[in-house]
């Protein structure tokens, strides 16, 4: 017997156990993808951006962050875009801008926790339809049902939890391994992120000395 024959005599409950299959296998590629392009090498991104802000270059900065096309660049690009208008400025566009790329890396997510939840369940409401059924069977042959008929219908009711366990395990698996990788990046972002805002700051400091330092002179 082929796979087909066998997903048709599960019954109409294979039909939504194989839509969470179809749901839960593209929002597993597309975080493959997503994944992929949000890694960054942490310590050549800090040593580069580092020397562009200590030599003041914000312009060469936006322009590093744009040629980098991640998450952590992102947020950082726009965060530079608001250095004229002061250190607390450049602190809340890197907070928004952070909340908008983790939306990002965790969409779909939850999805992918309900598929890995909901279809077990699915298959298991489709084994208690069908062994209600059996025993209707039984019932109608007034208890002289041979037990090659009553595993018949037995074997056909379980048919649901298999494809319902096929589907949710592989789903559950993958959400644990998501939800790993999207905290990773996160701590990845914040490291980042503090240590750019330290630069940030150390640099308005040191401008405001110069600034100071000039006036006292021309004094």
């Amino acid at each position: 017997m082929d796979l087909l024959s066998i997903f048709l005599k599960g019954g109409i409950v294979m039909y939504p156990i194989l839509l969470c299959s179809v749901i839960g296998l593209a929002i597993v590629i597309e975080k493959f993808i997503v994944l992929k392009k949000a890694k960054v090498n942490v310590p050549a991104f800090l040593v580069k951006i580092r020397a562009l802000l200590k030599r003041k270059d914000i312009e060469g900065a936006i322009n590093f962050c744009l040629q980098e096309r991640s998450p952590v660049a992102n947020i950082i690009r726009k965060g530079l875009k608001k250095f004229r208008f002061g250190h607390q400025r450049v602190i809340e566009a890197i907070e928004s801008a952070g909340r908008q790329e983790i939306g990002k890396l965790e969409k779909g997510l939850s999805i992918l926790a309900t598929i890995s939840g909901v279809a077990p369940l699915l298959g298991f409401l489709g084994t208690v339809t069908g062994m209600i059924q059996a025993f209707m069977k039984v019932q109608e042959l007034q208890g002289s049902a041979s037990p090659a008929d009553l595993a018949g219908g037995i074997w056909e009711a379980l048919i649901t939890t298999a494809f319902g366990l096929i589907v949710g395990i592989p789903a559950l698996a993958f959400y644990n391994y998501f939800v790993s990788a999207v905290n990773k990046l996160v701590m990845d972002m914040e490291l980042i992120t503090n240590d750019i805002i330290d630069i940030l700051d150390d640099t308005t400091k040191q401008s405001t000395f110069e600034e100071e330092e000039d006036e006292e002179i021309n004094l």
